[in-house]
């Protein structure tokens, strides 16, 4: 089985994407809370693997202290990645780069420096799709703390919907554990 785990809440000031922003401390609270669900391992969760962009790093560093097992940081399950627009505070933006959203790009436009949401939903495939490959022969459950895009990714992947960046399909919030059942 393998879980699927936002990271908790990050500054809501900046742009996310690829930026550096750590969780802040309602965000840490948010992740010691959704811990409370791993009292005693009931999802005898054994691996632990996360992004490894910052806010995604602190909540698996949380989730890794309380289970006590380590962290395998994986790249491919970074958020998209916004190019110069990740971190900026979200005043700029609006200046800067008015109405440029991610629902706003075109299958095959990218962000300035940063990628398409086609390149976006290749990368999570392929990740996921290797992922779920290693996962089966893994003793034990495996829990990936990733982003909401990535998960929004996964699910439309898993529940067979296509997947556009003109419409979120599966909402999570900030520290939601999502079980995806036996693989």
């Amino acid at each position: 089985m393998i879980l699927l785990m936002r990271h908790g809440e990050d500054d809501d000031f900046r742009l996310g994407g690829w930026s550096d922003a750590g969780l802040t401390p309602n965000g840490i609270e948010q992740v010691r809370k959704a811990c409370e669900s791993f009292a005693d391992n009931a999802y005898d969760i054994r691996h632990i693997f996360a992004s490894d962009l910052q806010r995604a790093k602190e909540t698996a560093d949380i989730v890794s202290e309380c289970l006590g097992l380590p962290v395998t940081y994986l790249k491919e399950f970074r958020e998209t990645n916004n190019g110069d627009l990740a971190g900026i505070p979200k005043e700029r933006f609006r200046k800067e780069y008015p109405g440029l959203y991610y629902s706003s790009l075109e299958w095959e436009q990218q962000y300035p420096n940063g990628e398409s949401p086609k390149q976006f939903y290749e990368r999570v495939r392929e990740a996921w799709k290797e992922f779920k490959s290693r996962a089966e022969a893994l003793d034990g459950n495996a829990l990936l703390v990733t982003h909401a895009g990535v998960i929004n990714v996964i699910r439309c992947i898993e529940a067979g919907i296509r997947y556009t960046n003109k419409e979120t399909r599966f909402r999570v919030a900030p520290a939601e554990i999502i079980v995806m059942g036996g693989e």
